[in-house]
């Protein structure tokens, strides 16, 4: 009986143990008006572009059922929110008092529908939305973006002549067991390099954060995957990577948080592997798709429908009443008392 115990005790701390130990999003830096709960409630993987759009102070179709982030303040918003997508590893070490939550369903995600909302809200402005994903050689750039980080290494090949100049990582950074001449361990120095390079060039350009319309970064990191696949996870290369990485990421979150003064929320998501491919297709404002509607259907309502009905409603509402009112005094009204012109007219003609 004792026994069976001991092994239903183990298997439950084995579960906990899982469960801490497992995939993770990391808020490394966020302005005082953004506060993040201590806890450990987790969040899936497909709800943290909601959850990156309510610290920006966006509206979301559905509330996000989350006590890890607390209410904040109706008139301060976030100048920037930088996420990295970690691949490879389920958790990075980080200081002790940084937020951190387990990270369920990790789907993958894109922070689209975030870039599409400064996009629209801040037409007028010229927000830096980058999107980049360096293994893939997967960029999108958007307002101040393609002048600020124009000169900014992208491809593989593009960044691994970046390593060949002078002040390279491979020069700033003691790798000890990574090598310049492994295929794996330079995708992963090259995605470092990427983010040293951004580091530069916001210190560069800290006229961003005077710009009243918020940024947008969004990098995704698979170095570090390639050196578990080339080495294993108890490979000497593998904890100089991490060790090289998680420095890295906390000298990018001070940067970002320096440039923005302090009104930037920077997260890390790790995740060891992602449960099904992204697949991005190509997309065109002047489609409009209406699959599935077999009987000529009328097209669904935008989530903003809502919004505009009442505007619209009230507005019609308003101008009816203030038309019947204005009949109503007109069609009463006493010429010679309450209006000048004839008050007027019958002095004079008195007068004459």
């Amino acid at each position: 009986m004792r026994k069976s115990e001991e092994a239903c005790h183990g298997v439950v701390l084995s579960a906990l143990q899982s469960r801490v130990l497992g995939d993770s999003l990391t808020v490394l830096r966020s302005p005082p008006y953004v506060t993040f709960q201590d806890g450990q409630w987790p969040i899936s993987g497909e709800k943290v572009p909601d959850l990156v759009a309510l610290t920006m102070g966006f509206s979301i179709r559905e509330d996000l059922d989350w006590p890890g982030l607390a209410a904040g303040s109706l008139f301060q918003r976030p100048r920037a929110n930088a996420l990295i997508v970690v691949r490879g590893l389920d958790s990075l070490d980080f200081p002790k008092n940084i937020s951190s939550y387990p990270l369920e369903n990790p789907v993958p995600f894109t922070l689209d529908s975030v870039a599409n909302t400064v996009h629209t809200l801040f037409a007028g402005s010229t927000p830096v939305v980058l999107q980049l994903a360096p293994s893939e050689e997967r960029l999108y750039m958007m307002g101040m973006a393609n002048t600020v980080f124009e000169d900014l290494p992208v491809t593989l090949q593009q960044i691994r002549g970046r390593l060949s100049q002078d002040g390279s990582v491979l020069t700033s950074l003691p790798l000890i067991s990574l090598s310049r001449n492994n295929e794996a361990d330079l995708l992963f120095l090259s995605e470092v390099q990427v983010l040293y390079d951004i580091s530069a060039l916001l210190q560069k350009h800290k006229h961003l954060a005077k710009d009243p319309a918020p940024d947008l970064y969004s990098l995704e990191l698979a170095g570090l995957e390639e050196i578990v696949r080339r080495y294993g996870t108890d490979s000497p290369q593998f904890a100089d990577a991490t060790r090289i990485l998680t420095s890295t990421l906390q000298k990018f979150a001070d940067d970002v948080a320096n440039v923005y003064a302090n009104n930037a929320v920077v997260e890390v998501v790790t995740v060891k592997t992602f449960e099904a491919p992204l697949t991005r297709k190509s997309r065109s404002i002047l489609q409009i798709s209406n699959q599935g509607s077999l009987y000529n259907l009328a097209y669904k309502y935008d989530y903003d429908y809502a919004v505009v009905f009442n505007i619209v409603l009230w507005l019609m509402i308003v101008l009816a009443l203030a038309v019947i009112v204005i009949s109503y005094n007109l069609w009463n009204m006493d010429p010679g008392y309450d209006s000048i012109i004839y008050r007027m007219t019958n002095q004079k003609i008195r007068l004459d």
